[in-house]
């Protein structure tokens, strides 16, 4: 049986092995966001697409629409109800 002495090391010991796997683990994070921010900062933002132009989005309406007119021909056999 474990004396009082002997619980109290374990008790040292236990808790000396939870602080070091915390700092650890808290150093292990500092330095994977330093290397994340180090990498942002390395690679330049890619430049945006200009906005599409309304011709070719009344296009791209148009050409949605015109499918739409012809699936409903299609299974409804030209009678629109």
């Amino acid at each position: 049986m474990a004396t009082k002495k002997q619980d109290k090391e374990r008790e040292k010991r236990k808790r000396a092995a939870v602080i070091s796997a915390v700092i650890a683990y808290m150093q292990a994070e500092e330095a994977a966001m330093m290397q994340a921010r180090a990498a942002a900062e390395a690679e330049p933002a890619p430049e945006s697409a200009p906005p599409p132009s309304m011709w070719s989005m009344s296009g791209r309406q148009d050409a949605m629409h015109l499918r739409n007119l012809m699936q409903l021909k299609a299974f409804h056999g030209g009678r629109i109800r």
